[in-house]
């Protein structure tokens, strides 16, 4: 007996768990029903923010969806006009439709608190979907599958927890053709409105952006080239020009609307964040980087140096330079790139080295269309144009013309699939430099007109455009400071004066 008593104390029995309602607040719920059946321009106050779903009460999110179905019409929201959408026989706490909107309307008092209402109802209702996640992450962890590894379980809950903070604008399902109507319209608007008419991101390239209407949301753009093309090179252009233009203005909610340029996200999966800032900074002050490696710069140079990395701190550019993650590190990165600091534009140099989930019996090929895959879907979510580097197979170098084709690109099935954009980056000049015939001959001479019509030039072929024309943006090169350019034509030049 002394020993059960002595247990007892040593262990006491747990406390039965006090039961916890979800967090709610019905009078707020039925302060701004009857604020709008009151005034119907407490609705527009709330909903730009508030939806049915986020009344905790169903028939507060049935009168509120009913109501706003009713003001968008250009109709009148009132207990009189809802009554008729309501089933008579409902039963409100003991009172009938008419009676239960009679007395919100009755109760109601002013609608300059509406909007503080609003929010407090969707503060409530984050607070639930929060508790929900909370909830399912433990009981998942409890209870996993076998094939679910812990990785896979914190990358899901990650994006639910990405999917609420971003005030739930990727919750799926079917939308109506007029709300996307009015995002084509809202679209082309913005374009109009745009210096230079463009839709997307300007990449700074002026035929390019001609031939694109710039980079544009959610698309998945694959930069392909054979090494020494100048791959790396067009994506820090294309990233920094970008960054640099970036301007933003706050919207009524808080939030910084981009109305120029962009904040970029750049994953070198090859090169350090050093080197990429060296070939960033030669670019930018025209240094070749090679001597900037050595140190070989006069007194000149490095006031010049100093002067651009003052600028350069203030761009929004930020490079995650980790070697060898895979696509499901690279979104959860990407998710919380977006949600801290802002996100318009990603670079992922370059895909080959992403890797893709280990399963037994998949092969390379597999991989990559899970990669690819991946990065459209993050394109899609994060609502940001993706450019990814890619590599081309060496069957380009057996042609004898060398200018790259979709068939290039390796394990191109899935890449070609899944891309909305596929841009090949070529520059005769390197194939020309390394096939020099013997000097003085017949051949020379040739090979020296085709050197010099070729010489600080490149293209940009566009292979594939899901909606647009595929064509050749031409481009300078400058190989010392590895920087693209626009090609100064002769339609653009000024009159000459005779």
């Amino acid at each position: 007996m002394a020993l059960d008593n002595a247990l007892r104390k040593a262990f006491p029995e747990p406390e039965s768990p006090e039961f916890r309602q979800s967090p709610h607040n019905i009078e707020v719920e039925q302060a701004l029903l009857g604020a709008i059946l009151v005034n119907n321009e407490a609705f527009y106050r709330v909903s730009d923010f508030l939806e049915p779903k986020h009344f905790f009460e169903p028939i507060h999110q049935q009168i509120f969806e009913v109501a706003g179905s009713l003001i968008r019409a250009g109709k009148i929201a009132s207990p009189v006009t809802l009554k008729t959408f309501i089933p008579a026989e409902t039963d409100i706490a003991g009172l009938n439709p008419s009676q239960y909107l009679a007395r919100l309307a009755a109760e109601a008092t002013t609608i300059i608190n509406s909007e503080d209402y609003g929010r407090s109802i969707y503060d409530l209702a984050t607070r639930r979907d929060l508790i929900q996640i909370g909830e399912d992450m433990v009981n998942v962890a409890y209870d996993a599958p076998v094939e679910l590894s812990p990785q896979d379980q914190i990358n899901d809950a990650e994006r639910r927890l990405y999917e609420l903070a971003e005030i739930g604008r990727y919750d799926g399902g079917f939308m109506r053709f007029s709300e996307a109507l009015k995002d084509a319209v809202d679209l082309a608007s913005k374009a109009y409105q745009r210096e230079g008419g463009l839709s997307g991101v300007a990449t700074g390239f002026s035929d390019l952006d001609h031939l694109m209407g710039g980079l544009q949301r959610s698309d998945l753009i694959i930069v392909a080239g054979r090494p020494a093309m100048g791959k790396t090179a067009i994506a820090t252009n294309i990233a920094y020009e970008i960054a640099q233009n970036y301007e933003g203005e706050p919207k009524p909610d808080g939030s910084i609307e981009t109305v120029s340029g962009g904040i970029v996200g750049f994953f070198s999966l090859e090169m350090s964040a050093e080197q990429l800032a060296t070939r960033i900074i030669s670019e930018q002050t025209e240094i070749p980087s090679s001597r900037i490696r050595r140190g070989e710069i006069s007194e000149q140079d490095f006031s010049k140096l100093a002067g651009a990395a003052q600028h350069m701190q203030t761009v929004p550019l930020y490079i995650d330079d980790t070697g060898g993650i895979s696509i499901a590190q690279l979104t959860a990165r990407a998710r919380r790139l977006k949600r801290q600091r802002g996100l318009d534009v990603m670079v992922v140099d370059y895909l080959q080295l992403l890797s893709g989930a280990k399963r037994a019996g998949d092969n390379r090929v597999q991989e990559v269309t899970e990669i690819t895959t991946g990065l459209k879907a993050l394109a899609k979510e994060l609502d940001v144009p993706i450019i990814a580097l890619s590599q081309l197979s060496r069957q380009v170098e057996a042609r004898d013309d060398k200018r790259p084709q979709l068939s290039d690109l390796r394990e191109s099935g899935s890449i070609e699939q899944d891309a909305d954009v596929v841009l090949f980056v070529y520059r005769e000049e390197y194939y020309l430099k390394n096939r020099e015939p013997k000097p003085g001959t017949e051949e020379w001479f040739k090979w020296e007109t085709d050197m010099k019509a070729a010489e600080g030039r490149a293209e940009i072929i566009i292979g594939k455009q899901r909606h647009g024309p595929t064509g050749t943006a031409k481009l300078s090169f400058e190989a010392a400071y590895t920087r693209f350019g626009n090609l100064a034509r002769e339609d653009r030049l000024p009159e000459r004066r005779g």
